[in-house]
């Protein structure tokens, strides 16, 4: 449903605070002022207009982000007419084909805007390529790691650019991505290869790229996890984090995104649930500090757009505070949309009672909710006509996509090591292929124009994925070459795999299991692709530094 034509409105027509009328003069700061050089002035009339008839119950449902149920718009009725929550977010179960997604779009929406203030939602998604990919149909592009191999910005912009495209065709209007922390541990559990890499220039280059394609494509990037994710050895999802990390370590290498992104005028930005003492002293993570969020994201880098939690079914923010007050606690802190609360009612009834108390004054409400409808509005969200369902299996097929996909994977090709001049193998010659994704990789190598065999094999080509400590993916490098043939390793994860094959003759690193890394690889090894790619990362345990890359 289309909202009616706006019409111009006056901070002081309005019930708002002061805070909010600023926000409303800082919406898009200009070039001069650090903000983003390439999107013209915008100046909100229908956010301020929908705030003004919102009651309490209408601007705490703003504030939330629910997990959609099922896979009919049907099913979330009782949802949205419940909480008027200020967005859905997408899971796999909640996807089967790009028609159905599409419905489920339109069906919600339409939902949405019979509710209190009407407000359509904010439509969200994980979508950020490789392992971290919640749609069942679409291009597949490699992880973020590969598209910092290649070092060119331009790729990030293709792949985020074909991925709005798709999202767009079913009626998803923001992505939770790009993943602006810095990699710098490489037995990280959780980000990995959804990392640009480890230096931190590369990462803020490659996040930003990303961040403003997607906006230009009228999708909502959030950027996360501020104020880093990347040097941990811990999973926020399962445990809470403590990065004790001397402030400024953590100014050098994993702020220098985000202050990037907050530079730029990104969208939003999502909070991490870590524990940082040097900038924090306090036992919250940093999702409920107000020192890490208002205090530096807001305060000292000057950032006024949407601040989103990570999800607040993780163990990680769940540790010493009920549902109910974790809520309140990350509105304090200065956050403005709650991710998947898992109690949304007592999230809503903690909120309330806390306005009613004066814990939180309903100003401060106003003000998150404000730079939320501002953030739809300045994206097309507020007037967006309905998605077509018929249309979107052929966006999502559309032939140019799987090139995008394909182009960005062979330019993160990275040939690490090839004693000899092992590789690329003469035309025909006879691989044998064992480990991780060995028949995706067979089929490649034998697309590419080599004789995949059992037996009489000229080498042998593994593929790995996290190979350092197991057994499992030692052994088959281990007795090729106890047969005295060269091994090629294709690491389809982190490249830190090295660290466990000190002696392998060839070493390809595509940071991806995707069909089209696999296919970049047998490329390499069957020498139709070129291995431009350079190393993201360090491998520490290999002695091998970030920007090695080598050429036939």
């Amino acid at each position: 449903m289309r909202l009616p034509a706006p019409y111009a409105l006056a901070c002081v027509g309005l019930a708002l605070s002061t805070a909010a009328c600023t926000l409303l003069g800082e919406v898009n700061p200009s070039e001069e002022d650090g903000g983003s050089p390439t999107e013209e002035s915008f100046e909100p009339v229908l956010a301020p207009r929908l705030l003004e008839e919102m009651d309490l119950g209408d601007k705490i449902g703003q504030l939330m982000v629910l997990t959609a149920q099922g896979t009919t718009a049907a099913e979330n009725a009782a949802l949205i007419e419940t909480y008027r929550p200020g967005g859905l977010i997408y899971f796999d179960a909640n996807l089967t084909g790009a028609e159905q997604i599409a419905s489920l779009s339109a069906g919600v929406q339409e939902i949405a805007a019979e509710q209190g203030a009407g407000v359509p939602l904010f439509l969200g998604i994980d979508q950020e390529q490789g392992l971290v990919a919640r749609l069942p149909v679409g291009t597949s592009f490699p992880d973020a790691m590969a598209v910092g191999a290649t070092g060119d910005t331009g790729q990030a912009v293709l792949r985020a650019t074909t991925t709005a495209a798709e999202l767009n065709a079913l009626g998803i209007n923001l992505n939770y991505a790009p993943v602006a922390d810095v990699n710098t541990d490489p037995d990280n559990p959780v980000i990995g290869i959804r990392s640009f890499g480890s230096d931190p220039a590369l990462v803020s280059e490659m996040a930003v790229a990303e961040a403003g394609a997607y906006a230009e494509a009228g999708i909502v990037p959030v950027v996360k996890h501020f104020p880093g994710h990347g040097d941990t050895d811990v999973d926020s999802h399962t445990g809470l984090p403590v990065i004790d990390m001397p402030r400024d370590e953590w100014e050098a290498e994993h702020l220098p995104p985000f202050r990037a992104a907050v530079d730029a005028g990104v969208d939003a930005v999502m909070t991490a649930h870590v524990i940082m003492p040097q900038l924090d002293a306090g036992t919250d993570p940093a999702t409920l500090s107000p020192a890490i969020i208002d205090g530096i994201l807001r305060g000292e880098l000057g950032y006024d757009g949407v601040v989103t939690t990570d999800a607040l079914n993780m163990e990680g923010v769940r540790q010493d505070h009920t549902d109910g007050e974790i809520a309140v606690r990350a509105l304090e802190a200065g956050v403005d949309q709650l991710l998947m609360p898992p109690d949304p009612a007592a999230a809503v009834a903690a909120i309330t009672e806390a306005v009613e108390q004066d814990r939180l004054t309903e100003e401060r409400i106003d003000e998150s909710v404000l730079r939320v409808l501002v953030l739809k509005e300045r994206r097309g969200v507020l007037e967006a006509d309905p998605v077509d369902p018929a249309a979107a299996e052929a966006a999502l097929s559309d032939p140019a996509h799987a090139e995008a996909a394909q182009t960005v994977a062979d330019a993160s090709a990275t040939l690490v090591r090839n004693e000899s001049g092992l590789l690329p193998l003469a035309a025909g010659a006879r691989v044998r292929v064992e480990g991780t994704g060995a028949d995706r990789l067979a089929g490649a190598l034998a697309e590419a124009g080599l004789e995949v065999v059992t037996e009489g094999a000229d080498a042998v080509v593994v593929g790995t994925n996290g190979a350092r400590g197991s057994a499992e993916q030692s052994a088959p490098v281990e007795a090729a070459r106890a047969q005295g043939l060269p091994v090629v390793v294709v690491a389809q994860g982190g490249p830190y795999d090295l660290e466990a094959f000190p002696e392998v003759e060839g070493f390809i690193a595509v940071y991806s299991s995707v069909d089209v890394s696999l296919a970049a690889a047998a490329g390499v090894v069957a020498g139709e692709v070129e291995p431009t790619g350079t190393l993201p990362v360090d491998i520490p345990g290999a002695d091998v530094a970030a920007g090695t890359g080598l050429g036939f």
